[in-house]
């Protein structure tokens, strides 16, 4: 080769390996040439196997690979391009061999390992093809394709990392990493229903994919799916029998299905062998809350903030302890923490509230609206939240949601009468009124169920003609709607587990979903439970929510949240005429027994003494609002917000805008 062509040789070889991907028939005119004046060029030899491949020419491309693999042995390419070109030709066993060739010259050729496991699936070797699928996701970080994608994942550029993921699967539709790595992609957005679809494929393909196979455990948790979550937690455990993270989610997932005694035992495993888990001792702490084991609560809350004196959802967790009461040095000790530049946002949050609980105990009202005001300041800007958002899904459901609209599917949906909604505000006494309820032999108690936000999300990610939710509802048929009724029961079942004919879903958040209520389960109650918009508003202030509620950090959002909550419910009354039974908080306080009769007559059951005696029921309760469900009815708390109303103005202001003014 004369001097000029070798100096040419790297440029011609960088433009051949490109055109690879865009026109392979010049790419192979061009490696052709390059190897008419070098036939020794190892590169252009590979190349041009590689276009013919590419072309739908394997035999020929056989015919170039074979004798680059016998004279470069040690190079792991020839191997796995030979191996693919084999396979195209029906070769699978000649492929595989060749393919095996390649990940034992190179152990760490990701690429190789993931062809490997592509072909033996192909061929029904279904074992073979897990522990090569486990070697090319132990490699595979080493791709600089999704390890750029991983970078964005980790930066939440989470639209970049979709598209590049979506183009990749299209080339490799077995990429199992790349697979899980969309379905956390469709976690973080919300859609557990295509995070579910996709984690389940990729444990078809690998079914010894650990991570895939937890995540896949938290996607069905999420879904309400706890037996099945369970089932895949418990295979990982045999794996891991002492994995403390694993027994953590298995504690969670008990807790969902209402099993708080064996999560509690989860928990008191873990922490004898790793007793210093603050975290794990806070989750001891809210289990036994849940079993109104109070002073074992208080213990294991007490233990997390032994061990992280600046833990500060720990501090808060004994604050909404509504009968706790902190001490001058525990006031000291949370006011030195917020003294701390270096205290975390979360821990700062929750001192604050904690702060502002120990006060008000006090008496101190000032000072404690002070210390809750900074609270919801520091958590409303850590969020995005539009009000206007309600007002507008208002509009569009009053608009929607007319007389006709349900007389035309009258009769749709599952006939069944057992489900008791209770919806409202949060901090409107709805934990009170679903205890009374539970206390009837007829009912069950349950718990905030998921299930309607569930059918929600699925509609709303499957929208028909461009419709959104509530709008596609127009769209369903009375089959659909009767399918949907059907599979919120088969969901809830994992939660009854007494027997009785009725059950309580207490998601006061459904008031936003009452006509899909109406359309699928027909024949259910639904019992408002309504609180004094002052009352409600503060109590919702001064309450450090776990998650959800956006609105609940500003005085005039809860404001709004609740005019649009009043507005909405009235259009339901207006269409849906006896429908919804409304119940005043402050009439069940000042009139408990007619209250109760009014509302049990609503449910058709007949009045039970037990009703009135709510509090001797020892049934797990897992609301903030625990441990009052477990006292008698008292009246103290129906004009507490007084104390507070020189610094609500904000609330007193918007609510008087709304036409919903309380006087001072």
């Amino acid at each position: 080769m004369a001097p000029s062509a070798v100096s040419r040789t790297p440029q011609a070889l960088a433009r051949i390996e490109a055109l690879l991907a865009s026109d392979p028939a010049l790419a192979e005119r061009e490696a052709g040439l390059l190897l008419a004046a070098d036939p020794g060029n190892a590169m252009a030899r590979l190349f041009q196997g590689i276009a013919r491949r590419l072309l739908g020419q394997p035999a020929a491309a056989i015919e170039v690979l074979e004798p680059l693999t016998q004279s470069a042995p040690q190079a792991p390419l020839p191997h796995l391009q030979l191996g693919l070109a084999l396979r195209e030709a029906g070769r699978k066993e000649a492929a595989a061999e060749a393919i095996r060739r390649a990940v034992a010259v190179k152990p760490d050729f990701a690429d190789g390992w993931l062809a490997l496991a592509d072909l033996l699936v192909s061929m029904d070797d279904r074992q073979g093809a897990d522990r090569a699928f486990g070697r090319y996701i132990e490699h595979s970080a080493n791709d600089p394709g999704l390890r750029e994608i991983a970078q964005a994942l980790s930066e939440n550029r989470t639209a970049d990392a979709e598209a590049a993921l979506r183009a990749h699967l299209q080339q490799h539709p077995t990429d199992v990493r790349a697979t899980a790595m969309l379905a956390e992609v469709a976690l973080r957005h919300g859609h557990y229903e295509a995070a579910e679809r996709l984690l389940a494929s990729c444990l078809e393909l690998a079914p010894s994919y650990r991570q895939a196979r937890h995540n896949y455990a938290v996607v069905l948790m999420r879904r309400e799916k706890p037996n099945a979550a369970l089932a895949e937690i418990d295979r990982l455990l045999i794996g891991e029998p002492d994995g403390a993270e694993l027994k953590n989610l298995k504690a969670a997932t008990l807790q969902r299905m209402g099993e708080y005694a064996r999560a509690v035992e989860v928990y008191e495993d873990i922490l004898a062998r790793r007793p210093a888990e603050q975290n794990v001792w806070a989750s001891l702490g809210h289990a036994l809350r849940t079993l109104g084991r109070m002073d074992e609560a208080v213990r294991a809350y007490r233990k997390a903030t032994t061990l992280k004196p600046d833990f500060g959802e720990a501090w808060w967790n004994l604050a909404n302890l509504k009968t706790y009461r902190f001490s001058d040095a525990d006031l000291e000790a949370m006011r030195a923490q917020l003294a701390r530049a270096e205290l975390g946002s979360d821990d700062r949050l929750g001192f604050h509230f904690a702060l502002g609980k120990a006060l008000e105990d006090q008496g101190r009202y000032e000072e404690s609206f002070r210390q809750y005001a900074e609270g919801n300041r520091l958590r409303r800007e850590k969020i995005q939240y539009d009000p206007g958002e309600l007002s507008a899904y208002v509009a569009q459901a009053k608009a929607l949601f007319t007389p006709d609209f349900f007389a035309a599917r009258a009769g749709w949906g599952d006939p069944s009468d057992a489900p008791v909604f209770v919806v409202g505000l949060p901090r409107s006494g709805s934990t009170l009124v679903e205890q009374i309820l539970a206390s009837h032999s007829a009912v069950e108690g349950t718990m905030e169920l998921t299930h309607i936000a569930d059918i929600v999300r699925s509609l709303a990610e499957a929208p028909r003609g461009g419709k959104d939710y509530p709008d596609v509802l127009a769209d369903l048929d009375a089959s659909r709607a009767r399918e949907l009724g059907a599979a919120y029961l088969e969901r809830a079942s994992v939660q009854r587990k007494a027997g009785a004919p009725r059950f309580i879903d207490k998601t006061p958040a459904n008031f936003l979903h009452i006509p899909l209520i109406a359309l699928i389960l027909p024949n259910a109650r639904i019992v408002d439970v309504r609180r004094r918009p002052m009352a409600c508003g503060f109590s919702i202030f001064k309450h450090l929510f776990a998650h959800g509620q956006p609105f609940a950090y500003r005085l005039e959002d809860i404001a709004a949240h609740y005019r649009d909550y009043v507005d909405l419910m009235g259009h339901f009354d207006a269409v849906l005429p006896g429908r919804v039974h409304r119940m005043a908080y402050e009439s069940l306080v000042t009139d408990t027994e007619t209250a109760i009769r009014r509302l049990l007559e609503f449910c058709g059951l007949p009045f039970e003494e037990a009703c009135l005696r709510f509090f001797e029921n020892p049934r797990a309760v897992s609301t903030p609002s625990s441990e009052q469900v477990r006292r008698p009815i008292f009246s103290e708390a129906l004009e507490h917000w007084r104390h507070y109303a020189p610094w609500l103005d904000p609330l007193a202001r918007e609510l008087e805008r709304a036409g919903l003014h309380e006087p001072h």
